[in-house]
């Protein structure tokens, strides 16, 4: 089960994505990453990369995130994602892209959309290939004094180059990184 932890829609339910490829992130986890962001949240503009069922951006937006941006490659993934949405009622503050990543990043450059959160939970071969952060540093979609969370499995390497890192948190095999612009 997926559920809201707090805010507006706490309690709340989301439909889950019927694929392997989406790996929902736990609610232990989720809970963690908001304690940590705290006060960082409210109206915000959020980016929910790799978004899934949209989880996180929906967390966001219940605690008080002024709008969401949710890229979801999967046609599925991003059916599910908009039904999640409309359920809540949180539509109105949120856009769903159902593109690859890195092409989803930089129409929204084209747009000239800024996020003051981005929020990362790509697949973790994903990371061994290519790295995500270099496409939000090349398109400049992270505000000045705006903050990346990239969720990845602990074993995995991986070297942020583009971005300064702010802080490290490891949760059983999860590993959230905290970063900021150089």
């Amino acid at each position: 089960m997926i559920r809201v932890i707090s805010g507006l829609y706490r309690g709340a339910r989301l439909r889950k994505v019927p694929s392997p490829l989406v790996r929902p992130m736990p609610d232990k986890l989720k809970s963690a990453l908001f304690n940590i962001l705290r006060d960082d949240v409210a109206g915000r503009s959020v980016l929910d990369g790799f978004a899934g069922t949209g989880s996180v951006g929906i967390e966001a937006l219940s605690r008080g995130a002024a709008r969401a941006v949710f890229i979801e490659e999967l046609p599925a993934a991003a059916a599910v994602l908009r039904h999640n949405l409309r359920k809540l009622g949180a539509d109105v503050r949120a856009r769903v892209v159902n593109r690859e990543f890195n092409r989803a990043v930089i129409l929204l450059a084209r747009d000239g959309l800024r996020f003051d959160l981005v929020f990362l939970d790509p697949p973790y071969r994903l990371l061994e290939e290519r790295n995500p952060l270099k496409v939000v540093a090349k398109r400049g979609i992270l505000s000045p004094g705006g903050l990346i969370v990239l969720r990845r499995h602990f074993k995995t390497d991986f070297e942020p180059k583009f971005f300064a890192r702010a802080r490290k948190v490891r949760l059983g095999d999860d590993t959230l990184e905290f970063f900021k612009s150089v």
